[in-house]
């Protein structure tokens, strides 16, 4: 069933142009150190050169950023007489040119090297959210749709009181009150605030498949609720599972970005929301500076698009008059 899941991801068109920017995505976001030229907040370039006891030439044995410079005595160099260190500052609020492919902010950091590493942040929250919204609200859906009963009406009360409470103000709302000391706290705020569409809509297809023959004879027979569970339902919901999955993504990104940009994340970790914060805070939008706000703001939509088309195919898996022979 599984096998069958990813098969049919992989064959329709759009849904592999979909895994592919959602691929390119992640990839940037695991080998950010490597593709990314300078730190996150690195505004400057520090060169130590040596200088040898036998001839005094200078020879450079250190260069990049001055978080990653380490003093002469970490080097077991003998000859050594003495070190001396040239700082070259990158220039504030530069436009795109040689050594700066998206122009510099306000503090004069590399916005390329920004956006790079803003890449992992909010994939991390957008991929953690969703991993965590999905696994609360399936959860949920399975013992309210199974058990039934008291377990079932406390469950959708609680939903039901949620869905009734609009998902931006409260998030807004929690966040204000919240410590933001990395990106952890952001992730349990989106995703305390994110499951109740999730459960209901998963509950419903649980209660769905209860009524279907198969699961009757199953339970008719004694089989275990666990079995039940895990090898009679759960394997026909893994279409629908898939799509929340992506839905809740997209939107921990959208939350994650938006809290940045009023302010109430955590400005200092730098992310695609934070780059867009200082992009508006230094007036980038009013002096036409577009390399600063243009870049994170067109990997949020590009990001988007991939989850959409990855839910073409999860379309044709739920919905049988879409499937192709």
């Amino acid at each position: 069933m599984i096998k069958d899941f990813f098969l049919t991801l992989v064959r329709n068109r759009k849904s592999l142009a979909g895994l592919c920017i959602l691929a390119f995505f992640v990839f940037v976001a695991a080998f950010a150190p490597l593709l990314a030229p300078h730190p996150a907040k690195a505004d400057r370039v520090v060169t130590t050169k040596l200088v040898k006891a036998e001839t005094g030439d200078p020879e450079t044995v250190a260069e990049g950023e001055a978080s990653d410079v380490r003093e002469v005595e970490t080097y077991r160099v003998t000859t050594v007489r003495e070190y001396e260190k040239t700082t070259d500052y990158f220039p504030l609020k530069a436009k795109p040119g040689k050594g700066h492919p998206l122009g510099t902010n306000h503090a004069g950091q590399d916005l390329f090297s920004q956006l790079v590493w803003g890449t992992r942040v909010s994939v991390s929250v957008g991929l953690a959210t969703g991993l965590f919204v999905t696994l609360l609200s399936l959860t949920l859906a399975l013992v309210a749709g199974y058990a039934g009963g008291i377990l079932d009406d406390i469950i959708s009360f609680f939903t039901n009181v949620f869905l009734v409470i609009p998902g931006l103000p409260l998030i807004i709302v929690i966040a204000a009150y919240v410590a933001m000391k990395g990106v952890l706290p952001i992730v349990l705020i989106l995703g305390l605030t994110g499951w109740p569409y999730p459960t209901r809509l998963l509950r419903a297809q649980v209660l769905t498949l209860k009524s279907r023959d198969f699961v009757r004879v199953s339970r008719s027979l004694g089989e275990r609720p666990s079995f039940v569970i895990f090898r009679e339902i759960l394997p026909n919901m893994i279409s629908i599972v898939m799509a929340e999955f992506f839905a809740s993504s997209m939107a921990a990104i959208m939350g994650e970005a938006s809290l940045e940009f009023i302010g109430l994340g955590n400005v200092t970790v730098v992310s695609w929301g934070t780059i867009l914060y200082w992009a508006q805070a230094n007036g980038a939008l009013l002096s036409g500076a577009w390399w600063w706000f243009l870049p994170p703001g067109l990997c949020i939509a590009l990001l988007g698009t991939a989850f959409v088309l990855v839910n073409f195919g999860i379309d044709e898996i739920s919905n049988p008059r879409l499937r192709k022979r």
